[in-house]
């Protein structure tokens, strides 16, 4: 089992989101996806995220920018690095993917494809309400929903757990609940991971 905690205003998170779906269908493992705030981590345990965008490292700061479209056009992906707006308040975005449970996939990606690829602000309702229209979700429902405070309160849940089992960013992601993983580039381990699961339980 993969367990992927994420935001969608993160593009690592894009790029990890995107490319492990096929990896977890090749597999065989299941998908629990598990939204996240990753604003709410940095706060908690990893403030030096804005240290270092307050004051970035120039050659560094320019690889990972080489680094990122690279990785993107591996993917088949296109992603606007910085955005217009950024860093983005993805809160109704997230609560949108916890109210809608097991068919969070297409408005995840929607979401995703509307902030890293369309450059939209996916803090604002207009952008959240044709995102609903774009893969047929009741938008009236959607801002009901996403209002409960069960829904707040999930999101918070999730964000806290991901702290207390390690993690300090988004995309975090465990296999077989203790295996832990922070960012794309992992994926290849991702996969010895599942393989060697695989292996011991034939």
């Amino acid at each position: 089992m993969i367990e992927f905690f994420f935001d969608c205003s993160s593009p690592w998170t894009y790029l990890a989101f995107h490319n492990i779906q096929p990896l977890a269908k090749e597999l065989g493992a299941e998908i629990v996806w598990r939204p996240i705030l990753v604003g709410g981590i940095f706060n908690t345990v990893n403030p030096s995220v804005y240290a270092q965008r307050e004051k970035p490292v120039p050659l560094k700061a320019r690889y990972m920018t080489k680094d990122l479209q690279d990785w993107a056009r591996s993917a088949g992906l296109a992603i606007k690095m910085p955005p217009t707006v950024f860093p983005v308040n993805s809160v109704k975005a997230m609560r949108g993917c916890i109210w809608l449970g097991k068919d969070i996939v297409p408005f995840a990606t929607a979401v995703f494809e509307a902030y890293w690829g369309e450059d939209k602000d996916i803090s604002q309702d207009a952008v959240l309400a044709e995102i609903c229209r774009k893969i047929g979700i009741d938008e009236q429902k959607f801002f009901a929903g996403i209002s409960e405070q069960g829904i707040k309160d999930q999101l918070k849940a999730n964000t806290e757990e991901v702290v207390a089992r390690g993690g300090f960013g988004s995309p975090t992601i465990f296999v077989n609940k203790t295996d832990m993983y922070f960012g794309n580039d992992r994926l290849p381990l991702i996969r010895e991971a599942l393989l060697r699961s695989k292996a011991s339980a034939a």
